[in-house]
């Protein structure tokens, strides 16, 4: 085998290496520049890497050892894509609830054309929308039209329940539905709106319709919903014990003129402003939509006996000492002017308030005269409109001429209507010092001084306070006592007139009362329409009756909400600041 062996491939000869023709040379020096770019390389892919590990591992030392990371993550930092603004800005009470906002309702309609058998689709429709009327929802998708509305507004439930048919030619509108969390809790001030197309029909949504459309932010009330519940409870109840018509009633700020509560029953739930069921004629409906506390007015009684004291004291045509004579009726043409309860004696101012008299107010507005009369109530917006952010207001109503016996008779509250609203935004003015502030519907900003135009001065007002607390300690309104909130106030029992003459048994009874009477806060008004006396009232339905101790409670339960604190009624400080006693001279009689 050796000795075959090719001279060529002697392994102890040198060989030499011949490259191919077509490779390249490759040189010491461009061998080390490709080595150096992929050591690079490999450097930066390791630095992308480790980077990589430290941010995961920071974030988890940040979940694992600092407390809230995981609960909070932070994505937040990130700016968030602004949402477009809703449709109609909300309404919020004065403490920030939700009074009424905008929602997103899916509609249904059907496009006819794409139905593939419409006998089947209207029986399944109704087992999932079992309100809908057969006969029109075949008729519709037999129509053979491309767009027919089949139900507006589905909740969530049955837009899946829908889906889930998977019938062909129903499709979803996604619509804005106006919502009102509390119901019929804020019905007549907050109002409602149209169902198709949310334009404003009442109330608030009605008188602020183009704010709310343009608006963003939500449009803060004056309304307290815990006070406005505690007022709606408590005349429900009147209405219950008294099998009454209707009630109405206001709590208001004296010192800004804002309203906090406001009510009026029967009332409505403004989500189904038009009834549920169907099942209530027009004029049931009309008379839910009605908002008796500022669109109703009425002849309020003896309420007014708190102007006509006002304005004689106010204008120097009586005293606190001053003296009329009530031992007898007032006769004036076909009309007699008695007392309910008289003394049949002469009677002080205090007394005349105290008890109630018609015809010592009567006499007491004679020597007033009719041109103070009419001043003074055109003064404190008695026989005005009254200024308020909504629409649904009532215009006064009084004698075109003005003559004696209508002198006599508006010193008691009798030929002159007014609205609860009008009655109390006087009222305030009368208690606060002597500024008539305009009701206002929209919450005063802290610090705010709102407007105001003093109509009486404060001696007045610290007189009338002091009369109106003697009606709750020895007078007509002994009921009203909240222990703690030294009330104060007036009563008022009107007959109504019905085709120009006065029911004796139908009646209006309003109460007109302020807390604390030493440093006056808030005045609530409450007025039951025609109630029916019961066992506990000894069948009498008049004000002390019905309102009156409707009144004691609910100042009772919203005193401690609006932050007014209990105090000794019979301290010096409050004794001195009332004088309720002295006011008298005499041993009071009871009422």
């Amino acid at each position: 085998m050796l000795s075959l062996q090719r001279q060529d491939e002697n392994p102890c000869r040198p060989r030499h290496f011949k490259p191919p023709p077509c490779a390249p040379i490759v040189t010491d020096t461009q061998a080390h520049a490709r080595i150096e770019t992929c050591r690079t390389r490999l450097l930066v892919a390791a630095a992308l890497f480790i980077g990589v590990f430290l941010v995961i591992a920071a974030r988890l030392v940040d979940v694992a050892l600092i407390p809230g990371a995981a609960a909070e993550p932070r994505i937040g930092r990130v700016a968030r894509p602004l949402l477009p603004p809703p449709a109609r800005a909300s309404i919020i009470d004065r403490n920030g609830m939700l009074l009424a906002t905008t929602l997103d309702s899916p509609s249904l309609y059907a496009d006819a054309r794409q139905v593939i058998d419409p006998n089947e689709a209207t029986r399944s429709l109704l087992t999932v929308l079992p309100g809908l009327d057969p006969t029109k929802v075949y008729a519709d998708l037999t129509s053979g039209k491309s767009f027919i509305w089949i139900k507006r507004h589905l909740t969530p439930r049955q837009q899946y329940d829908v889906n889930r048919l998977g019938i062909p030619g129903l499709q979803f509108e996604h619509e804005a539905l106006r919502f009102y969390p509390f119901g019929n809790l804020t019905a007549h001030v907050v109002g409602y709106s149209k169902i198709f197309d949310n334009r404003g029909l009442g109330g608030v949504e009605r008188s602020f319709d183009s704010v709310l459309k343009e608006r963003h932010e939500p449009l803060q009330l004056s309304l307290d919903a815990r006070v406005q519940f505690v007022l709606r409870d408590e005349l429900s109840k009147v209405i219950t014990d008294f099998n009454a018509k209707g009630a109405a009633g206001i709590v208001m700020d004296v010192r800004t003129g804002e309203i906090i509560a406001m009510v009026s029953l029967p009332d409505f739930d403004p989500n189904h402003p038009m009834g549920v069921n169907g099942d209530e004629t027009p004029d049931e409906i009309k008379e839910r939509l009605f908002n008796k506390a500022t669109l109703g007015d009425y002849e309020l009684g003896s309420v007014f006996k708190i102007f006509n004291t006002a304005m004689a004291l106010d204008d120097g045509v009586a005293t606190m000492t001053s003296r009329y004579d009530a031992s007898h009726p007032i006769h004036v043409g076909r009309f007699t002017i008695t007392d309910y309860h008289g003394k049949d004696r002469w009677l002080s101012v205090p007394e005349i308030f105290m008890y109630s008299s018609n015809i010592g107010s009567a006499r007491m507005a004679l020597a007033a005269g009719e041109q103070r009369q009419k001043a003074f109530l055109r003064k404190v917006g008695l026989l005005t409109q009254p200024r308020v952010q909504l629409d649904e207001v009532s215009t006064p109503h009084y004698p075109k001429d003005w003559r004696d016996v209508n002198v006599m008779t508006i010193a008691y509250g009798h030929g002159i209507s007014v609205s609860p609203l009008g009655c109390l935004t006087a009222a305030a003015a009368i208690i606060n010092g002597g500024i008539l502030h305009p009701a206002t519907i929209l919450k005063v900003p802290p610090g705010t001084t709102p407007p105001g135009e003093r109509v009486i001065s404060q001696k007045t007002s610290d007189e009338m306070r002091k009369l109106m607390r003697l009606v709750v300690e020895y007078g007509t309104a002994r009921q009203a006592a909240a222990p703690g909130y030294v009330v104060g106030g007036k009563t008022g029992t009107a007959e109504k007139n019905k085709h120009g003459r006065y029911e004796l048994t139908t009646l209006v009874s309003t109460f007109v009362g302020a807390f604390p009477m030493n440093d006056p806060r808030y005045a609530v008004l409450a007025l039951v329409d025609e109630p029916h006396g019961n066992k506990e009232s000894h069948g009498y339905a008049t004000a002390g009756w019905t309102v009156v101790p409707a009144t004691s409670r609910i100042i009772e339960r919203i005193a401690p909400l609006l932050g007014v604190a209990p105090v000794d009624e019979s301290s010096p400080a409050i004794e001195d600041a009332l004088q309720v006693k002295s006011l008298i001279g005499r041993r009071i009689e009871a009422y």
